[in-house]
């Protein structure tokens, strides 16, 4: 057990699960856009919906949408920093089922260049998160370590590639999931990494035909 799982993070409050939770799946939603969110579409599901307003659960998802951190006094002034940056949002309640957590969020994401992710996520305790879903195709990661999405064609040979990229720079993978929308269609690879992945091996990777898009979330991000 580690310390931070009996104390908490360093936060700005008042709950570990409704606002740093929530701070860090807007940051995470963010880098897997990887680029600056002009409009965000929040669907607030279960106690997210029920009590988050007095916890500051609107008010962190928008600042961690914006790069704001979990340890930042700007957090309960997010509304206005948004408005004063020209962010569109809008916040809703949603009902995303029985079988997701009850501190979960829908997220739908729009960048600068048009580009746009959803991604539905939940907070777990102790500002740790879950992300289950991205772009409709089911996930599962935590942010915590140094983690590789890669959207690609379902096609032989991908899982190869990536694997023995990763081999050649000792990279050791933690954990690997593979998921896709249907037969023949997008696919989603999620890698999780004991280390820090080298710049030239992403851009290796997003030079490989058929690879949709790679984001990389850094441990030191």
């Amino acid at each position: 057990m580690l310390i931070s799982d009996i104390i908490g993070p360093v936060m700005v409050g008042p709950s570990s699960s409704h606002t740093a939770g929530a701070d860090r799946i807007g940051m995470i939603a963010r880098r897997i856009l990887g680029e600056e969110v002009v409009s965000a579409d929040i669907g607030l599901h279960g106690s997210f919906l029920a009590t988050g307003r007095g916890h500051g659960t609107d008010r962190a998802l928008v600042a961690g949408i914006m790069g704001i951190p979990v340890d930042d006094e700007r957090i309960p002034n997010s509304f206005t920093i948004a408005k004063e940056r020209g962010l569109f949002y809008q916040i809703h309640g949603v009902n995303l089922g029985d079988e997701v957590h009850p501190n979960s969020v829908r997220l739908e994401l729009r960048g600068e260049s048009g580009k746009s992710v959803e991604l539905i996520a939940s907070s777990i305790g102790g500002g740790r998160i879950k992300v289950v879903e991205i772009d409709g195709i089911p996930v599962s990661f935590s942010g915590d370590l140094a983690t590789l999405i890669v959207h690609n064609l379902d096609q032989p040979g991908y899982v190869a590639e990536v694997t023995s990229m990763l081999e050649k720079q000792s990279v050791n993978i933690a954990t690997m999931q593979l998921n896709r929308s249907n037969r023949g269609g997008d696919a989603i690879m999620v890698i999780e990494c004991d280390a820090e992945v080298p710049e030239c091996t992403i851009r290796s990777l997003e030079a490989l035909d058929g690879v949709l898009n790679v984001t990389y979330i850094s441990m030191e991000a």
